[in-house]
């Protein structure tokens, strides 16, 4: 599949495959139900998606590094980021950069007229990680937001495409990516707060009488406090604001695209459904979108994704969801399995 998803995009230099195919690589080991929900493209926009998730995973494990023998300091951490910096200015410079991810992501750029200021941003929000433990606003959550979410959205537009002007369309692009990464702080509060991070603006929680200190002693004991509760159905109602927002760019992006983000859509609004669920017990567990309805999902989006891509007079009516191809069941199964511990 990775040649003809190569040969579909016009990438035929062996060093810029060989490049492209370890940024798929790194999507496929990493974001599971990411490589899988990009699976819904058409094979020729796959490679540059590829190409972005590697350069952001490659960011975010330096800052970020779960695994439990990483001892870097963060001052290493900061370095590293550096390093990666003058890679990516000189790769977007001249496109000569050895470091495969780079190589693949300064061709994406070019082929795609990705604006720079997206890169730039985003490693700004990830050096903030390494300093910077709480926000006391929304509006400085926002700022962060720029760009660790929103230069995400802005950076994929190009690679799907609009039926609409880019300015146009840009709004909603941003507004998804923030809206993915506020359902993020919400489900995963307790975690981060176990890294020593909180997400969830002081100003917003103290409004329901809530503090760091509290949302600390309740992961700790387990003990539950509805001010607690209020809080983040507070932050909730914020972030499904948002997913409105980001709503009408669905049917401004090229048909062909539009199920794989109508999926990624769904799901991730679905994770507030599990929240509220669960009573907004995100300090203790994780909420989880359940399984079956992952599949119907993942289900949906593959037969709107066959009926985007197929000339009209072969388009099917339907997907035999008894009995699905093995693409389809490879899709299904791994969107519908939850994966915990990939990047979004």
């Amino acid at each position: 599949m990775t040649a003809r998803e190569l040969d579909a995009a016009g990438i035929h230099e062996p060093g810029l495959r060989a490049a492209y195919t370890h940024c798929r690589d790194l999507n496929a080991r990493h974001g599971k139900t990411y490589f899988l929900a990009t699976r819904l493209l058409p094979v020729d926009r796959r490679p540059a998606v590829h190409a972005l998730y590697g350069f952001a995973r490659w960011a975010d494990d330096i800052v970020d590094d779960l695994d439990s023998t990483a001892t870097a300091t963060a001052a290493e951490r900061a370095a590293a980021l550096t390093a990666l910096e003058a890679q990516l200015q000189s790769g977007l410079r001249d496109g000569r950069a050895t470091e495969p991810v780079i190589r693949a992501l300064a061709d994406t750029a070019s082929r795609h007229s990705i604006d720079h200021r997206h890169f730039a941003d985003f490693l700004a929000s990830m050096r903030s990680d390494l300093t910077v433990t709480g926000y006391a606003s929304l509006e400085d959550l926002g700022g962060y937001m720029h760009g660790s979410a929103a230069v995400i959205g802005l950076q994929m537009l190009p690679v799907l495409g609009t039926v609409t002007r880019h300015e146009e369309a840009a709004g909603p692009a941003a507004a998804l990516g923030v809206a993915f990464q506020l359902t993020n702080f919400l489900r995963d509060v307790g975690e981060d707060l176990d890294r020593g991070r909180l997400y969830l603006p002081a100003d917003l929680i103290a409004a329901h009488g809530v503090d760091r200190a509290r949302l600390e002693w309740s992961r700790r004991t387990g003990a539950r406090d509805p001010r607690i509760t209020d809080a983040l159905r507070a932050f909730a109602a914020h972030t499904r604001t948002v997913y409105r927002q980001a709503l009408p760019g669905l049917g401004m992006l090229d048909p062909v695209a539009r199920p794989c983000i109508r999926t990624a859509f769904v799901l991730y609004s679905g994770i507030l459904d599990a929240i509220e669920a669960e009573d907004y017990t995100v300090l203790h567990r994780r909420a989880v979108v359940p399984r079956r309805r992952r599949a119907v999902v993942a289900l949906d989006g593959l037969a709107r994704a066959l009926v985007a891509r197929a000339p009209a007079r072969h388009r099917p009516k339907t997907v035999n969801a008894r009995r699905p191809a093995p693409l389809a069941r490879t899709i299904i199964t791994g969107i519908a399995a939850p994966v915990r511990g990939e990047a979004a």
